[in-house]
């Protein structure tokens, strides 16, 4: 199974972002969009026909119209006690003051302090002198808004309003001492699409599983334009901050837990406007984010993966989710297995993403095809992986080293690339190929993807990673 996609929430108006995924990037002008992946079933999910078995094995009662009034009187009194408080959050080029992107936002403090998420306001941080950025309340009173703080890791921003004069409505914060019970009704509010605020009822799933940082699985539809919204209890109080949905899978959302945006806010109480260019900081909070990283993979060893005598490297469970695919009918007399894995762990870096750790797999064993044919094939398999040799403007093109390893048990031909970030001085991308060399007709091709690593902690991983590579002879 390909790697699912993710989708902010942030709507902008470049149709070149139509594709971009992972929390990276601002999405494009309102539009369908198809899943580009096929969709999962997640562990514990109802039955295929939605049915849900009960005492006495009787299918559920349907909701009778007072009950469907209830939650309808519910879904109007939450949108009644919050509209004054919620905004439309805008960024303008600032010589031509075009709409160049826009999330949502809401009042957390009488002197107008705003929270959104920080890929609604990349561009003021990394590019102020291009963009300035505005709030729009739910009546059509805009002023201008300053950048005072922001969390990477978490996808969160807190912005000033500028010029207010009368004190600001303001939506508290659910205490942590009042835990969501599972199966919750709660509700998030924003802009979607630009064409009106909204409140959409949802429940309270928990958090997600293997999330690198904590994160809120809302069962309920996100849509672009309502990055930094806030979702809320029955009492209005603020329990997250709307952030992604996934693209393959109906109702199923994401929230950034509500006490990260808290500290955020008491950080930027008495901060100084952001008016330069933030790479720095950024830079800062990414080499943190790499370090927790590395440790927790060093932390925990590798699991073992069998195909045939090799041993393979994959990530522990509460690490990474991994598919794996059987025999390839388009080979035939080879027997090729897959495998991917993937950790939840990208972070939003101004219009891309970074953080993100996947590794690969493909197994072969082709006893009938002889040694020669069997090479042929092999090398060209290995030659075939796309490497990024060429840079961009966010990345320079990479340099490779590569040679002959015995590091365990299997001899391999390993090839480590690794591409800077110009603008964040220390921090690289990396991919490390490695291909086994010890039999003549099976073979073994592992791949390791990092990106925004320190090179000292790339050089720890890739070495960890090669030497788990294992070769057990038959007895």
């Amino acid at each position: 199974m390909p790697f699912p996609s993710i989708r902010p929430l942030r709507l902008a108006t470049s149709s070149l972002l139509l594709l971009l995924c992972a929390l990276a990037h601002a999405q494009p002008a309102p539009q369908p969009a198809a899943a580009s992946t096929p969709a999962m079933r997640p562990a514990g999910s109802a039955p295929v026909d939605g049915t849900a078995p009960t005492p006495g094995g009787a299918a559920a009662a349907a909701p009778t119209a007072a009950d469907a009034a209830l939650l309808s009187r519910d879904a109007r009194r939450i949108y009644e006690l919050s509209r004054d408080k919620l905004v439309q959050i805008r960024t303008l080029l600032r010589n031509a003051g075009t709409q160049a992107s826009i999330g949502s936002g809401f009042f957390v403090s009488a002197d107008g302090l705003i929270v959104t998420n920080f890929h609604v306001a990349s561009q003021l941080a990394l590019e102020p002198e291009r963009y300035r950025g505005v709030y729009v309340t739910m009546e059509g009173q805009e002023g201008e808004v300053e950048l005072l703080a922001f969390d990477v890791q978490r996808d969160l921003a807190v912005l000033r309003a500028k010029g207010r004069t009368a004190a600001a409505p303001v939506l508290s914060f659910r205490p942590t001492t009042d835990p969501l019970a599972q199966g919750e009704r709660i509700y998030s509010l924003g802009n979607p699409l630009d064409i009106g605020f909204a409140v959409t009822e949802g429940t309270y799933n928990g958090l997600v599983k293997r999330s690198f940082y904590p994160r809120i699985f809302f069962g309920g539809a996100l849509n672009p334009g309502m990055s930094g919204g806030p979702a809320v209890d029955d009492a209005g109080r603020v329990l997250g901050v709307n952030v992604a949905k996934r693209l393959d899978g109906e109702q199923v959302s994401f929230l950034i837990p509500a006490e990260f945006a808290q500290a955020l806010v008491q950080r930027a109480a008495n901060a100084q406007p952001i008016t330069q260019a933030a790479h720095a900081e950024m830079t800062r909070q990414l080499m943190e984010h790499q370090q927790l990283l590395t440790d927790r993979f060093l932390k925990a060893p590798f699991r073992e993966q069998r195909h045939g005598n090799y041993r393979l490297p994959v990530p522990d469970d509460a690490l990474a989710r991994c598919w794996g695919s059987g025999r390839d009918p388009a080979f035939p007399g080879l027997n090729l297995e897959r495998t991917q894995c993937q950790a939840d762990s990208d972070v939003v870096a101004g219009d891309f993403s970074t953080g993100a750790v996947r590794l690969s797999y493909e197994a072969y064993n082709a006893p009938t095809l002889g040694a020669a044919r069997f090479a042929r094939m092999y090398s060209q398999s290995f030659a075939n992986e796309r490497l990024p040799t060429r840079g961009n403007r966010h990345q320079t093109a990479a340099e490779c080293t590569e040679r002959f390893v015995d590091p365990g048990s299997v001899p391999l031909r390993a090839v480590v690339c690794l591409s800077a970030y110009r603008k964040l001085t220390g921090l690289y991308n990396m991919t490390v190929l490695a291909i086994s060399v010890n039999q003549p007709t099976q073979g073994v091709l592992g791949r390791l993807d990092v990106q925004g690593i320190a090179f000292d902690n790339g050089m720890k991983l890739a070495s960890h990673y090669l030497k788990a590579f294992r070769w057990e002879a038959a007895p």
